[in-house]
C-alpha cells in the first residue's frame, strides 16, 4: 500500500529525479521510490556483505542500461521495479533483525 507524503527536495535534486523519470519513462514518485529502494538496497549491502538479495545493484543498474538501449518495454521495466520493492522490503526486514539481535546482545 503506498502513502502519500510531501518530500522536499533541493532543487538540482529535483531536477536531476525529473531527467530521470522523463528518461526511463516513469513517474516521479516511481523514480523516488526507486532511487530510496536502490540505496537502501545498497547500504544493506554494505552494512550486511553477507546478506545476498535476489537482485544485486549491479543487475539494477543493467536493467536501466537495457532500458537505455530501448531492449525494455515498459511492463518489463515495471517487473524490474516490483521486484527492486520487494527485495528492498526483505532488505529492510534483514535489516531490522539484526539490529534487534545487536541490541540484545547489549
Amino acid at each position: 500500500m503506498l502513502k502519500k507524503y510531501q518530500v522536499l527536495l533541493l532543487e538540482w535534486l529535483e531536477e536531476h529525479v525529473k531527467y530521470l523519470a522523463d528518461k526511463y519513462d516513469l513517474s516521479f514518485s516511481e523514480m523516488i521510490r526507486g532511487q530510496i529502494c536502490f540505496s537502501t538496497l545498497t547500504a544493506v549491502g554494505y552494512l550486511y556483505p553477507e546478506y545476498k538479495p535476489d537482485i544485486t545493484v549491479k543487475e539494477i543498474l543493467e536493467k536501466f542500461k537495457e532500458q537505455d538501449k530501448n531492449v525494455l518495454t515498459r511492463e518489463d521495466m515495471h517487473r524490474a521495479l516490483s521486484k527492486i520493492y520487494f527485495e528492498t522490503g526483505k532488505a529492510i526486514e534483514y535489516w531490522k533483525e539484526r539490529e534487534k539481535a545487536q541490541k540484545k546482545k547489549k
